[in-house]
């Protein structure tokens, strides 16, 4: 749910923040790991909507124009200027605009991004806080695209996988709609010209090629509202939940699962290390970009942590490493490589990724091809049969 918090950052000017979250409570402490100071926590807002590319921040391309600028040897408030001043998008500029505004009202620089929470997320600004107090904010920024860059390679693999697939299933299902309702009704009206009994199989067939012609609107409306339906219910939080956890039922593909997120967890924690945050502040941020069975684990890690446990171990007791992730992350701790060990882990993790994925398509691509062409060769077989039935007693 969609939630307004009123708050204040400065003790003096109060802002209207919209905060994503799952209730009042996890609105107000979002807020606060923002650094905001709460006044007021109104109703909640509906969250469905629909978005489109164009209208998302481009926080990369902002990212990388503005490391630029300010290895040029420009101020932050003159960069600022100088990205608002280039830009030609409403929205962009808006955000880009309250950005500069706040900073010449005097504040840090995450609290100007925090304001803008619908375009920076959480995890960014905490990255850019604690480049604040090493005054490495290009380094932090560089930092940010790398991690960036990496998490986006994973990504398009994923969905580069599944892009075939999908198209070969779009063309299965569309030439069957075209034989059953196109062509199937045509052979239906021969077969009753004829006057012959036809088999028990074709004629089931050919009784739906009639009823999906002459009821095509009503139909079409019905998947219409069926596809509708199926959007909607997969952007309620709690659905994709409950999808997802029988998807960790699974077995390989529940690892699988399991294997991506935590090479998203150790991707993460080690840009918050490398840029100076500590391990608990770190471990709390990057908590956010986990599911809810993960997050939970991690939370109770970072009370070990917080109770003197070594981080390795309290990790591994929690089940957020592999056999192999963990002897990494005890002889990162034991040399003080702990953020360069959590970036190896990553990369061995997304290389696992990379190969399961890999092997996946290789695997199922050819079955999805056999189950359509059994299909649509099941269809014309059933359409042709009662011709090969006719041929056979003439011959």
């Amino acid at each position: 749910m969609r939630f307004r918090v009123l708050a204040t950052a400065d003790g003096q000017r109060i802002i209207d923040l919209p905060i994503e979250a799952e209730n009042a409570n996890a609105a107000e402490l979002a807020a606060r790991r923002q650094g905001y100071a709460v006044i007021e926590i109104r109703g909640a807002l509906p969250a469905f909507k629909w978005t489109t590319r164009e209208h998302r921040f481009p926080l990369v391309l902002f990212s990388h124009e503005l490391r630029s600028l300010l290895e040029a040897g420009l101020t932050l408030p003159e960069a600022m200027e100088s990205l608002f001043e280039k830009e030609q998008r409403p929205g962009v500029r808006r955000v880009i605009e309250g950005v500069h505004k706040a900073l010449l009202e005097g504040s840090s620089f995450s609290a100007a991004l925090a304001r803008q929470e619908s375009a920076f997320p959480a995890l960014y600004v905490a990255s850019i806080r604690a480049s604040e107090k090493t005054g490495d904010l290009p380094e932090a920024l560089g930092r940010y695209l790398a991690y960036e860059q990496q998490t986006d390679a994973v990504r398009k693999k994923v969905v580069g996988a599944s892009v075939y697939p999908t198209i070969l299933v779009a063309v299965g299902l569309l030439v069957t709609l075209f034989l059953l309702v196109y062509v199937v009704p045509r052979f239906a009206a021969v077969y009753d010209d004829t006057g012959r009994e036809l088999p028990w199989m074709s004629s089931l067939m050919l009784s739906w090629g009639r009823f999906l012609h002459d009821h095509a609107l009503p139909v079409l409306a019905a998947v219409a509202a069926l596809v509708g339906g199926g959007i909607y219910a997969l952007s309620q939080p709690a659905l994709r939940r409950a999808i997802e956890r029988r998807l960790l039922r699974i077995p390989r593909l529940g690892e699988r699962m399991r294997i991506y997120q935590l090479s998203r967890l150790y991707r993460t924690l080690a840009m918050l290390l490398r840029s100076g945050m500590p391990a608990v502040v770190a471990m709390r941020n990057a908590g956010e970009l986990l599911r809810p069975e993960l997050r939970q684990q991690l939370a109770l890690a970072r009370r070990d942590v917080e109770q003197g446990q070594a981080m390795a171990d309290a990790l591994a007791r929690h089940g957020l490493t592999t056999p192999v992730a963990g002897r990494m992350l005890r002889v990162g701790q034991r040399t003080g490589r702990m953020s360069e060990l959590m970036e190896r882990i990553a990369a061995y993790f997304e290389d696992d990724m990379a190969r399961s994925i890999e092997w996946f398509t290789r695997l199922f691509e050819p079955l999805l091809m056999l189950l359509i062409g059994a299909l649509i060769g099941g269809i014309v077989l059933l359409m042709y049969l009662p011709i090969f039935d006719l041929a056979g007693t003439v011959g």
